[in-house]
Parts: C-alpha cells; structure tokens; sequence
C-alpha cells in the first residue's frame, strides 16, 4: 500500500468529513475510498488508510468542542449553519490537530490555508485564518 503524506493525509480527511457530513447514513471507508478514487495519485490504494480513518473519526467526535471555539468568534448575527460547509471541515482539522493531536498550532493553521487554497478561495482562506488565529492562540 503506498504511503500518504501528512498532507494528503488531510486531504482525504476533508472530503471524507465532507461527504459524512452531507449523507449521515454513509459509511467512513465508503467515503474514503471515494476520495481516494477521484484523486488520480491515489485511486490504486484499495482500502481505506488507518490514519485517515482514525483522523476522521477523531474530527468528528470532538467537532462539537471546536464548533464551540470557533462558534465563539463569528461575528454577531452569525451561526456555524451560515458557515461554508468546507470551511467548517478546514478548521474543525486544525482545531483538532492543534489541540489534541501531535500538530504544532502553526504548521496545523498553515495546513489549513493550504486546504482552503485547494477548495475553496482566497475569502475562505482569509476567514479561517481570522478565526484560527483567535481560536488557537499562538
């Protein structure tokens, strides 16, 4: 099996968490190899990688703590529903990695605006930076 890079590592776990969030009845690995067959560098790994896997559910069991940190910082009027669903995803990630996994608070906001760049657009990326930088106080 090949091996993934920290950052295609993310990728994946984004569209996964992506996909989970807009179908509730599918399946993590279903979701996964879906991303990984739509990624022409990746579609020859048959199954599921062990650290995207435990990385999605990882985000998931503690989105509701990070929606809460980054709920904390909209401005007045708005809701995390109101947000860009894969901006949410981008920074539950790095909210995550930052405070519970092994990421230090730099490289996992880095990490993030590079997510943003690649699906999203400069505006996102601008936001998340915004919130991140208040959430994960450097």
């Amino acid at each position: 099996m090949a091996t993934l890079t920290r950052h295609a590592i993310r990728q994946v776990t984004l569209q996964a968490l992506f996909g989970l969030s807009v179908n509730l009845d599918a399946q993590p690995e279903a979701v996964i190899k879906q991303a990984l067959a739509g990624d022409p560098e990746l579609e020859n790994i048959s199954e599921a990688p062990t650290e995207v896997l435990e990385l999605v559910q990882k985000v998931q069991a503690y989105s509701d703590d990070a929606d809460l940190m980054i709920s904390k910082y909209l401005i007045e009027g708005w809701t995390l529903d109101r947000l860009n669903l894969i901006d949410l995803e981008i920074m539950r990630i790095a909210i995550f990695e930052a405070s519970q996994g092994d990421v230090p608070t730099k490289v996992a906001v880095n990490e993030s605006l590079n997510l943003a760049k690649e699906f999203t657009d400069e505006s996102s990326a601008k936001f998340i930076n915004g919130i991140l930088s208040k959430v994960l106080t450097f």
